[in-house]
């Protein structure tokens, strides 16, 4: 991969991490029409390196939300900051396990499989559909939503499938207020990237050949400043915005990778 496919790839993965058009899909596709040769652990690296990019540029647009979070969990009372804290950890689970269970099989998934990709996105499609005809209410994130939440994301580790539009939507079809769901999906992702990378590390996976640092460098940055702009009116797009026509990108997205993948 050179440093202007991978700095290609940060834009996409900053653009498209926000909204739920699933941002991994997105990023095999781009691979797959760039030639990207990458083996698929290396695939799968760079794919968690510009994650982790857009996850610190939530962190950065989120710093006030999170600052309260952090201030009242060393309040050490039971108070809104702890149950979000609470939810947040339950809704880790599910995809932790999956992660450390399925880690060779997940790899195997990252090797431009555009066939996958195209499936993915017709069922993540599907998905927001169902959800835009939702009846909205106003409930809140409880701990049961948590890990029905919690198991969408597990689900979303397959490339295609939105990890925002999958826990969006489910969330909404649990009854949950769109912006709380908004607001909750954006923010139960960043632990769990930053603990996929800090496993990584650990383990010695990151350690790469000098000749691959470049374009992790240059994606990652590309992904974070792109993330940064791109945060604050994708997500009010996407609270703002009919989930359908979300559906509609995904399944157009989708079928054109089915057919050129089949032709």
């Amino acid at each position: 991969m050179s440093a202007l496919d991978a700095i290609i790839l940060g834009i996409i993965q900053g653009l498209t991490e926000f909204l739920p058009v699933s941002s991994s899909g997105h990023l095999e596709i781009v691979k797959f029409l760039l030639g990207d040769e990458s083996l698929p652990k290396d695939s799968l690296m760079f794919t968690i390196f510009v994650h982790g990019a857009t996850a610190l540029s939530t962190l950065v647009v989120f710093r006030k939300e999170v600052a309260e979070i952090i201030l009242g969990l060393f309040a050490f009372q039971w108070n809104d900051s702890s149950k979000f804290s609470l939810n947040i950890i339950i809704s880790m689970i599910p995809a932790t396990l999956v992660g450390l269970f399925f880690e060779s099989q997940i790899e195997q998934l990252f090797s431009e499989n555009i066939l996958l990709i195209g499936l993915m996105l017709c069922i993540t499609a599907t998905l927001l559909m169902v959800a835009d005809r939702a009846k909205k209410t106003v409930k809140e994130v409880s701990n049961m939503h948590a890990l029905g939440i919690g198991i969408a994301q597990a689900v979303a580790i397959l490339p295609g499938i939105s990890r925002s539009g999958a826990t969006i939507a489910t969330s909404v079809l649990l009854g949950i207020d769109r912006e709380r769901a908004a607001r909750f999906s954006f923010l139960m992702v960043v632990p769990l990237i930053f603990g996929s990378i800090a496993k990584s590390l650990l383990e010695g996976d990151l350690s790469t050949q000098e000749t691959a640092f470049i374009p992790l460098l240059v994606g990652f940055i590309a992904a974070f400043i792109t993330g940064v702009l791109a945060c604050k009116w994708m997500i009010l797009l996407v609270k703002k915005s009919s989930l359908r026509y979300f559906g509609l990108y995904c399944a157009l997205v989708g079928l054109i990778a089915i057919i050129f993948s089949i032709v």
